[in-house]
């Protein structure tokens, strides 16, 4: 039987990153049992997604792959956090991490990253997803088959050949596509689509780049190619549909396009 334990900073590893470890403050909580090695981590941030949680998490406990499930969830008013315990019940490859408040996307993705590299044996991969089944995840095990082929980074790609995007308005396709454009423009990295945020991430990558990621909102998505790019790991795009929120609303509000547009103007900076 899965018992639920309560993990403190302590209970974690601290030789990631050159002897740093995980923090967490007074207000926040790690539940959950990590015992086994894990080839893939799951990172799922999520933020009012009760309708969806319970129903993705057991879809990918459902794939062939040995994986372990990290949900950040933004203390969602919804009772997402009580979906995933009652998960955890049946299942003994998840963790959850509640934060005390709505912190972003970026800063979640971030502290994904420093809690998988703080366990004793971290996987070897890390899938970044939507918790809003925009992402398919059985499309999980295509991103990691390409990712064993030496790949630092695979993004699941909507726009090179054979992605697409399902249920956009005309309004989201060319704030996407301009987005896209500008990330273009200011990295060079020859990919199609910078904006994706299913992702498989080479644990190795992952080590190199934690330190540098200062991201609070989406523009977490454009920085993690740059510093890949910086340190000339492979970047690559394996297609994949994104269908538009079945369930929910949308997270994305004018302070995360505004925070995504500085990152922009940033890059551009130091480019001059």
């Amino acid at each position: 039987m899965n018992v639920q334990v309560l993990l403190s900073a302590g209970s974690l590893d601290n030789s990631f990153a050159g002897g740093m470890s995980f923090e967490m403050d007074s207000s926040q909580s790690l539940e959950g049992i990590f015992n086994e090695h894990s080839e893939v981590g799951v990172l799922l941030p999520t933020y009012c997604e009760a309708q969806n949680i319970e129903r993705l998490i057991d879809e990918i406990e459902d794939l062939d792959v040995n994986t372990s499930i990290l949900v950040i969830d933004d203390s969602s008013p919804d009772g997402t956090s009580d979906m995933v315990r009652d998960c955890q019940r049946k299942y003994d490859n998840i963790l959850l991490f509640v934060r005390p408040k709505k912190s972003g996307l970026g800063t979640a993705i971030t502290d994904g990253f420093r809690i998988f590299l703080s366990m004793e044996a971290p996987p070897e991969y890390v899938i970044t997803m939507d918790a809003d089944y925009s992402h398919n995840p059985k499309d999980i095990l295509r991103l990691v088959s390409v990712a064993k082929s030496g790949s630092g980074l695979v993004i699941g790609s909507r726009y090179c050949r054979g992605g697409s995007t399902l249920n956009w308005g005309p309004l989201r396709l060319v704030i996407s596509r301009i987005a896209n454009t500008l990330a273009s423009l200011m990295i060079g990295a020859r990919i199609h689509d910078y904006t994706s945020g299913f992702r498989c991430y080479s644990t190795d990558l992952i080590r190199r780049i934690v330190e540098d990621l200062h991201s609070q909102t989406y523009e977490i998505q454009i920085e993690t190619i740059r510093q890949a790019w910086k340190r000339m790991f492979k970047v690559v795009e394996t297609p994949v549909a994104f269908v538009n929120r079945k369930k929910g609303k949308s997270k994305l509000t004018p302070n995360e396009i505004r925070g995504f547009l500085s990152y922009i103007v940033s890059l551009e900076c130091r480019r001059g």
